[in-house]
């Protein structure tokens, strides 16, 4: 049964005040029973997912921009100005330099994605992240028992980019890529609405996971999720080389997408503000660079 998308309440950090925000999605985003809609298994596949972004990156979809621009009232000012030949090219625009910035404080973490984040101190052997009444399991998330094992009692961030962010992911620090694998297939939306009644959406969806070695964190569990019609997770940075702090690691083609950062125990902590808003079911919104964590490490 369809219901009509509702607002969600989130706090803005720089604004210092809770807003509500609208995103534009077709009606079965929305749906109680996700998996009860035939339309939304068709825009799940690989299949239309590639269809929808040749459509996309078609030249007359430019004539899509400034009307989205002024809807949702994004400061184009902030980005490389530039002759956008598609609606698909415009997505994944990019910050003028100096737009952003990370902490100089190394022991910071910076927000490696401009998103709203959910975020917990503490992910014990037996816990899950709370979904409405559902649960998400580290390892599922992360592809085995053994994988997740060092981050079981550590902490977590979890970011959802909606359609109006900036869609590119960078490294929160210096440091180098361990291990990292592809999984999953579906293409599902990540939208809260849809993720409370559907709960696997995470480990069904299409995602890239990522063990990194930093400098200041720890290992962190990285990995980028895919979302309806944006399964197309393009690493930007060499996975077998050295990554620094702030450098761009990848960009999401078209549509809402996720990230979440799984942390060994004792290695750092989530901000306050993330902290306070989460058992509200609140998301914080972040921009890209801002603090999302301190490290603990020698304190």
């Amino acid at each position: 049964m369809a219901a009509d998308p509702k607002p969600l309440k989130l706090w803005d950090r720089d604004r210092g005040k809770t807003v509500e925000e609208f995103m534009p999605d077709h009606q079965t985003t929305y749906e109680t029973r996700p998996l009860r809609a035939p339309g939304q298994w068709l825009r799940a596949t690989p299949l239309f997912d590639k269809l929808y972004a040749l459509y996309q990156d078609a030249p007359w979809t430019r004539r899509s921009i400034e009307p989205f621009v002024r809807e949702y009232h994004i400061d184009m000012s902030e980005f490389e100005q530039r002759r956008y030949r598609s609606y698909a090219d415009w997505f994944v625009r990019e910050f003028k330099p100096g737009r952003r910035r990370f902490p100089e404080d190394p022991r910071q973490m910076g927000a490696p994605a401009e998103a709203r984040y959910f975020g917990w101190e503490r992910f014990g052997p037996e816990q899950r992240i709370p979904v409405k009444g559902q649960s998400l399991a580290a390892p599922d998330i992360l592809g085995n028992a053994e994988r997740a094992k060092p981050f079981l009692g550590g902490p977590v961030l979890l970011m959802r980019l909606s359609p109006v962010d900036y869609h590119h992911v960078h490294y929160p620090d210096d440091g180098r890529t361990l291990d990292h694998e592809r999984l999953g297939r579906s293409i599902w939306t990540v939208a809260w609405t849809a993720v409370q009644n559907k709960p696997d959406i995470y480990i069904r969806n299409e995602r890239q996971v990522n063990i990194l070695e930093t400098e200041h964190f720890g290992q962190l569990g990285f990995v980028e999720f895919g979302a309806l019609t944006v399964g197309r997770i393009v690493q930007r940075h060499s996975l077998d080389q050295p990554f620094v702090r702030g450098a761009q690691k990848s960009v999401f083609k078209f549509g809402g997408s996720a990230v979440a950062i799984f942390g060994e125990p004792g290695a750092w902590r989530p901000a306050d503000d993330i902290l306070a808003h989460t058992p509200q079911g609140m998301e914080t919104i972040v921009r890209l660079g801002e603090p999302v964590a301190t490290s603990l490490r020698g304190a």
